[in-house]
């Protein structure tokens, strides 16, 4: 790739970007001229088949990295290969994250690492290493937390208390970058339910959506859409966007 092509649009690394809110935030972004990274931790398939569907429609816009985010070096080592692709890095999408059900009777130390690593520990690492990149082009970092780091949900403890320690972390990190960096978060409601042996019954999903003003699921694409505009707005820093329809709004 020549110089010139690499300075051609905005960059934006999504972590988590393979599948359900990621791969919606990807598009999302790809769709308003950004080149995105593609990051997945087992989704490669998945990830490679969006990359190949982005780069149909725009030669050299979207590219994979696989990588384990909680491994050592691992947030130095991706954003030197975001350099090393697209020579900028102007948007930092921290979406990956771990769900796990637990319970104060169910706690285990080793949920509790994993759940914090990923949610917690990666995202702030990964926002040290972006901060070289993303200073030199007022860049910006938008955490995807939770409605429930905010209103605890039974059953999810350690999930609603990482998503609390990543709301902290948003703010206090507007702070520490402003005024070079921007760095916001959104927390989403209920939009993709959580998959497989996490997932919640009917009757915790429907207990959701009844106390949704708007009495609805949501879709990826709402969160996908706050996100660009988070993007966009040069005038928001520390801040948390709720997009739950209204469910933050009740007891």
């Amino acid at each position: 790739m020549n110089q010139n092509n690499k300075q051609e649009a905005k960059v934006a690394l999504i972590t988590g970007g393979a599948r359900r809110v990621g791969a919606a935030i990807v598009k999302k972004l790809h769709g308003a001229g950004y080149k995105v990274v593609i990051h997945c931790r087992f989704s490669l398939k998945d990830a490679h088949a969006l990359a190949v569907e982005l780069n149909n429609k725009r030669v050299d816009s979207a590219f994979v990295l696989q990588r384990e985010l909680t491994e050592e070096n691992a947030a130095v080592e991706m954003i030197s290969t975001v350099s090393e692709w697209a020579g900028r890095l102007d948007l930092l999408v921290n979406s990956a994250s771990v769900f796990i059900r637990n319970d104060s009777e169910t706690f285990s130390e080793e949920d509790w690492q994993k759940l914090f690593d990923t949610n917690v520990k990666a995202p702030f690492l990964l926002s040290l290493a972006a901060h070289p990149l993303l200073s030199k082009h007022s860049g910006v970092i938008i955490n995807v937390t939770d409605i429930h780091a905010q209103k605890p949900l039974k059953g999810y403890s350690l999930y609603c208390q990482s998503k609390a320690a990543l709301e902290m972390q948003t703010r206090s990190l507007a702070r520490e970058f402003a005024p070079s960096i921007r760095v916001n978060a959104v927390a989403p409601g209920a939009i993709a339910w959580p998959e497989e042996a996490n997932s919640l019954n009917e009757k915790e999903r429907q207990n959701i959506i009844d106390k949704t003003p708007l009495k609805c699921h949501g879709d990826p694409e709402f969160i996908a859409q706050a996100i660009l505009a988070l993007a966009e707005n040069p005038f928001i820093t520390g801040q948390i966007l709720n997009v739950d329809g209204g469910r933050s709004l009740m007891g």
